[in-house]
């Protein structure tokens, strides 16, 4: 959510609302995936992570679609608790939240994707090659070759096998 958020923020200042809709969007899908609150022995943490999305998702789309959003904010209870949507202050991003102990890079051979790789958020360019042609991807598509000609990484995004 706090990557999403970060995401909004920086589209604002650049004026690109399309994609703080689209950043919206992808917060609705991350609560949507989220286990049901409303479930019978749902853990009061999963109760409070809903509730804190939902309403950073109504202040990103509050400035896009003021008059719903103050509708939806007030319905579910918000503006009781604390202030109306126009007077909330903006959903701040926590750092903390961003950081990340592995990251899943595409895993790409002869230029056409096969699959993914998951890595050490500070692997590098060694362990992410080695940990690519130990895939199984790359154990299909050149079986009994060594290593691969060459490997391109791109750092955080992708890596490419060529064979």
């Amino acid at each position: 959510m706090h990557t999403t958020l970060r995401q909004a923020d920086f589209d604002y200042t650049r004026r690109q609302y399309n994609t703080v809709v689209s950043a919206a969007m992808k917060l609705l899908n991350t609560l949507e995936a989220m286990p049901s609150a409303a479930a019978v022995g749902a853990p009061p943490a999963a109760i409070g992570v809903l509730c804190e999305g939902l309403g950073i998702l109504l202040r990103v789309l509050a400035p896009v679609v003021p008059h719903i959003t103050h509708v939806i904010w007030v319905e579910c209870g918000y503006a009781g608790v604390g202030a109306d949507l126009i007077n909330t202050v903006w959903p701040q991003v926590d750092e903390t939240a961003l950081v990340r102990s592995q990251m899943t890079l595409v895993l790409q051979i002869n230029g056409k994707v096969r699959g993914s790789i998951l890595v050490p958020a500070d692997a590098d360019h060694g362990a992410i090659a080695a940990a690519a042609t130990a895939s199984d991807a790359y154990q299909r598509a050149a079986p009994g070759l060594a290593a691969p000609k060459k490997i391109v990484v791109v750092p955080g995004r992708l890596v490419n096998l060529v064979i």
